[in-house]
């Protein structure tokens, strides 16, 4: 590894590691279950029988447990601004 990313990772803390989750449930909470997910076939409906144990089917619950929480993210994306906005 070269030293500019040995010197990123040692860089990185809590914060950034925190920002980057949040970005990440950003990105799952926006997607739209009728462009996006059924036409790939992971629709909800096709996952809630008893075939949710599978990867597919987690990935899929964590998805829409993201878009059921929008208000909390919301709340988390200001703090996070604010946050950014004092401290530089």
């Amino acid at each position: 590894m070269s030293k500019s990313i040995t010197k990123l990772i040692k860089d990185m803390g809590l914060w950034t590691l925190l920002e980057g989750c949040l970005l990440i449930a950003n990105a799952l909470a926006i997607l739209n279950e009728d462009r996006f997910l059924a036409p790939r076939g992971w629709s909800f409906s096709e996952f809630s029988g008893g075939r949710t144990k599978s990867f597919k089917g987690q990935l899929i619950g964590l998805i829409y447990a993201t878009q059921y929480l929008r208000v909390p993210l919301i709340l988390l994306n200001s703090i996070c601004i604010i946050i950014k906005l004092v401290s530089g």
